[in-house]
């Protein structure tokens, strides 16, 4: 976890350390793909994938994945951690196994990268993640969570069909007005951002050809925040085909123009602490919120 004052430089709480273990919560002891979001009701959810994809060589099992990758391909993991705090500071936690949820995702190949957004009309949390049936390709699904966030109300619903036969992945809804705006990641060619636009948070997304990332090579994981008192929104995305890993981010004040803002340290963008980062999210919290995760972690960033 990282903070940051203005939306520029970020400063890890526990200097590059973990705040949360995955060998203590998840039941392939490593999580990945952290998205966190506040709900109306005021509590801060976070949801994370639930896979190592170095366990055999950690010593948490024999074999380089749970089930025969001949099979079930990449990762091939098959829950969700879900965790929920009033503070940031304390969490609980469950895992949502996806393929024990209904009976027809029994043999899913892959359950990865949830995010949650609230739907104004529902008046629930929706999450939607990647999936894929056996070695099918990835495609991008959507359900509603319980009130007690442990469980998954509805089967996973398509949440959009890609216009040409590839996998795509990494779905994130930012709403915008009355317009929700969904960046995702097809594997077309290379991996990249695209966006699609909608009235509804969970239909009748518009595709658009468009690359919205400036990057010469693959990246993944987009994620929106908005900088504070300012009608600007940045763009983050995961440039994982580079050694070290960074983000690249692209800052938009309409959606349709995109302002190159180049790498963390490299530019504008500031990891005053940490290196290498990979798949982020980002939310607003309030100051008092910030001075006590910083007292917490006795991080010296002032607020």
């Amino acid at each position: 976890m990282a903070l940051s004052k203005d939306g520029y430089s970020f400063t890890d709480v526990n200097n590059a350390k973990p705040i949360i273990a995955g060998d203590t919560i998840a039941e392939q002891k490593g999580i990945r793909d952290p998205y966190i979001y506040r709900a109306p009701d005021g509590m801060f959810y976070l949801a994370l994938t639930d896979l190592h994809i170095y366990a055999q060589k950690a010593g948490f099992r024999t074999t380089e994945w749970e089930r025969d990758g001949k099979q079930y391909g990449w990762g091939n993991n098959r829950g969700l951690v879900l965790m929920k705090s009033p503070d940031l500071i304390h969490w609980s936690h469950c895992v949502l196994r996806v393929d024990q949820a209904f009976p027809e995702l029994a043999d899913i190949g892959c359950a990865w990268a949830p995010e949650l957004v609230y739907d104004d009309k529902k008046q629930k949390t929706m999450i939607y993640f990647t999936m894929r049936f056996g070695k099918q390709k990835d495609k991008v699904y959507y359900s509603y969570m319980n009130a007690d966030f442990t469980k998954l109300e509805t089967p996973p619903k398509l949440l959009f069909e890609y216009p040409k036969d590839v996998a795509y992945i990494d779905a994130d809804i930012t709403k915008v007005g009355n317009k929700y705006h969904l960046f995702y990641v097809p594997h077309d060619g290379t991996a990249g951002i695209k966006q699609m636009v909608s009235d509804s948070i969970n239909t009748g997304y518009q595709y658009d050809d468009k690359w919205y990332d400036p990057e010469k090579v693959g990246c993944e994981a987009p994620t929106i925040y908005k900088r504070i008192g300012e009608d600007k929104w940045v763009l983050i995305y995961d440039i994982y085909r580079i050694n070290p890993h960074n983000f690249g981010f692209s800052e938009t004040f309409d959606f349709v123009n995109f302002k190159n803002l180049g790498h963390f340290n490299e530019g504008v963008m500031k990891a005053t602490n940490f290196s290498s980062p990979k798949h982020p999210a980002v939310i607003q919290i309030t100051k008092k919120e910030a001075r006590k995760l910083a007292k917490k972690w006795k991080c010296e960033i002032k607020f």
